[in-house]
């Protein structure tokens, strides 16, 4: 069962990361959702696949009243990030969607209309929630060719989709990086695969080695905390990628 755990309280501002589900099927990838809560608003990154939104729309009930949910954050065009969306428009039609300008004539077949989605351009922009300020970072080809992180300067948190995922053994369930070096044997194969640019990496190891970051948050896998931020930035620029 999923459950809202906050990772950051700061009065009014917070983050919450939907945990991962010990009991999903076996065939489903399994994915975190995080929720931006500004005072009474809130933004919520990669909503998931249709097949979990009730397990994630019931996580959230519990700790936060959805209809305050003003925007979905879709870091890029995966079912395992946004197929829900059509769920999530049922229950509040007048949902905004972040994405990429090049998903807006894809994503709709998962549900909404023109008038739901805010093009991000290439090169990000600034987003606003309730008068908190949250930058759209590129990560372009990592591993998708419209790709956005999400990043809150105040919290010093970066959403970074599917960079610094970790397919993680049954048992291996903790919320955070316990053990790097024994966690990014789980990232290896992931990243060697799934990020298709070595020059885009290196764009984006460079941009977000210059910003600081406390948590580094994925959509699978474990949270990355203090120095492990900066210990996968440097694994990542030294990992070869677009393999096997």
């Amino acid at each position: 069962m999923k459950k809202t755990t906050y990772i950051h309280e700061d009065g009014d501002h917070k983050w919450a990361a939907i945990t991962r589900d010990p009991q999903k099927p076996v065939y489903l990838i399994d994915t975190n959702e995080y929720l931006v809560i500004n005072g009474n608003q809130a933004i919520l990154t990669d909503p998931g696949g249709m097949e979990i939104f009730s397990a994630v729309f019931s996580a959230i009930s519990a700790e936060f009243d959805p209809q305050n949910i003003r925007h979905i954050f879709a870091s890029h065009q995966d079912p395992d990030v946004i197929s829900s969306l059509g769920l999530w428009l049922d229950f509040n039609p007048e949902l905004k969607c972040y994405l990429s300008w090049l998903w807006a004539e894809f994503i709709p077949h998962f549900g909404g209309n023109a008038d739901t989605f805010i093009k991000l351009p290439d090169e990000g922009m600034t987003l606003t929630l309730n008068g908190l300020s949250l930058e759209a970072v590129p990560a372009h080809y990592l591993h998708s060719s419209g790709n956005f992180h999400l990043y809150d300067p105040k919290a010093r948190i970066l959403f970074s989709g599917d960079v610094g995922a970790a397919l993680l053994p049954p048992g291996e369930d903790a919320l955070f990086v316990e053990n790097f070096s024994k966690h990014i044997r789980h990232a290896e194969g992931f990243h060697r695969r799934w990020m298709g640019s070595n020059e885009a990496k290196q764009k984006w190891c460079r941009r977000v080695d210059s910003m600081e970051i406390d948590m580094l948050c994925p959509q699978h896998g474990a949270i990355y905390q203090g120095q492990d931020v900066k210990r996968f930035i440097n694994w990542l620029s030294d990992l070869d990628v677009g393999l096997k």
